[in-house]
Formats: structure tokens, sequence, C-alpha cells
């Protein structure tokens, strides 16, 4: 009697493969650091209402300015409110602005790809498109954008999406472009297999891997960008607790009140270190050269 035939063979295949892959980063020390960074934060946003000292809106003028001390750890503001608490909270905004903006970018970037590459009909407007908006600095770009929509949170958002989209259009449109031209694809459509599944099946878990290291190096390119917009006073708007707000506010305290500025300016510093080096073990992690 012949053995019993693996039905799912393909997906032991994958599953094997992402087993190989996350063995591969807990290797990587450098990337754990990154991890360990990220959680760090993380863990401090979500659990800011617990583990802050001090309300974030409550005002005590007679503590102003107040240099980091056993009561105030990272200081007070102009405002005399606690620079710590402020920080766990604006981690939550600071977040979630890249969350949401990678999370716009890598939807339609990908969407966007994936017809471009496939559709070659359309591929020369999209592409076009692209070239557009890649030919403008991203940050410059950005500002364009909240010039039309308008200065605020929602809009810093969508503005730092738009400037990120060119990105995962390319990385995608280019493995789409070398995917479609394989014979088991000429196969699956001589047999009638329509395009949604032919996408859905072959041609996008091929790319969820260079789409993933990208979304990870993004997020912390998105977060940077998102503050400097709220820097430059067209994101997020004071009084709210925002990382790019609070060291805009604190540079015109900078001789007298340091700390004001540095601390929001090593956060951001922090979580951008931690999401390119994360971004960096999962590329080596999931690169199928190194298997």
């Amino acid at each position: 009697m012949e053995p019993p035939v693996e039905k799912d063979d393909d997906l032991s295949k994958s599953r094997s493969y992402w087993v190989v892959a996350f063995r591969r980063l807990k290797r990587n020390k450098i990337a754990l650091v990154g991890g360990c960074i990220l959680l760090f934060f993380i863990m401090m946003s979500l659990f800011a209402p617990i583990l802050a000292p001090y309300s974030i809106d409550v005002m005590e003028m007679e503590n102003r300015f107040q240099s980091p001390s056993n009561d105030h750890w990272l200081g007070t503001d102009e405002f005399g409110r606690d620079i710590l608490s402020r920080i766990m909270y604006g981690g939550r905004v600071s977040l979630m602005m890249g969350l949401v903006a990678v999370s716009i970018a890598g939807t339609v970037g990908v969407i966007l790809g994936v017809i471009s590459g496939y559709y070659r009909k359309i591929d020369i407007y999209i592409m076009q498109l692209m070239d557009i908006l890649l030919a403008f600095p991203s940050l410059l770009l950005a500002i364009a954008i909240i010039a039309v929509l308008g200065v605020g949170l929602t809009n810093a958002m969508i503005a730092v999406a738009i400037a990120v989209i060119p990105s995962y259009v390319r990385v995608v449109r280019g493995t789409v472009l070398s995917i479609r031209e394989k014979e088991y694809i000429e196969a699956v459509k001589a047999l009638g297999v329509s395009d949604v599944k032919i996408i859905m099946k072959h041609i996008i878990p091929n790319f969820l891997s260079p789409v993933i290291v990208l979304s990870t190096l993004q997020f912390g390119t998105s977060i940077l960008a998102a503050a400097s917009l709220s820097f430059l006073g067209l994101g997020a708007q004071p009084p709210t607790p925002e990382w790019g707000a609070m060291a805009y506010v604190g540079k015109s305290f900078l001789l007298d009140a340091w700390w004001m500025s540095l601390f929001p300016g090593l956060a951001i510093m922090l979580v951008v270190l931690g999401f390119n080096l994360l971004g960096d073990g999962l590329r080596d992690a999931l690169d199928p050269r190194l298997k």
C-alpha cells in the first residue's frame, strides 16, 4: 500500500518558513534589543493611566519649570505639568499616528502595487503618479498636503500616509512583475482560474515578507515624520501630549528648561531606533537567500 499523500504540503512549507524565520529572529540580539525598546514604550503608553504619577491636564503654576527631581523625575513644563506623565500619554498619540499612517499607506500601496504589476495597461498611469509623489521630499510633500487639508492630528496622519504610499507600491509592483511571468502562473491561467484567486493564492503570499519588513521600517519613519509635523505646529495641537508638539513647546525655553525638549526628543529617537533595529532583524530573518 502506498503511503498517504500530504494534503497540506504548501501549508506545511509556509509554516516551516515562518518557524525558521522566527527562530532566526530570536538569535538576532540587535533585533531583540529593538523589540525590547518598542515593548517598553508600548506597555508604558498602554498603561499610562495606571503608571503616570500625575495628571496631564492639571496646571500647578507654583511647580512650573522644575528641573528633574525625586518628585518630578523628568521635570515640569511651563504650566507645572509633569513631563514624565505627559510623555507616557504622548506615546499613545505618537504610536497611534504611526500605526494609522502605516496602515493606510500599506493598504493603499499594496492594492495599487498589485494592480500596477499584474495589469500592465494600468501600470504606466499608476507609476507616473508615484513618480510625481517621489519627486518631493516626504516631509515637504506632507506639509503640502496639510496645506490643502488643514492643520490637525487626523490630517497629519493622512498626509504622512500619502507620503509613504509610493514605497509600498514600488516594492509590491516589483515582486508582482517577477511572479506573474512564472510558468506556474501561466499554467494556472490556462486552467481558467480567475485573476482574483491567482492574486490571493499565488501572488500575495510571495510579497508578504518584504511588506512586513517595509512596514516595520516605515513605522519608525512615519512616527518621526508625524512628530516633525507636530514640531512645526501642523500636527497635534496643544494641550494634546504628543512628543513632537512637546519638543516644539520646549524649544522656547531651551536655555532655562532644557528637559522640556530633551526627553520628548529622546523618546522619539528611541522608538525610531527600536523600529529600525527590529526592521533590520526581520529583513535578515525573512530573507530567503539566507535560508
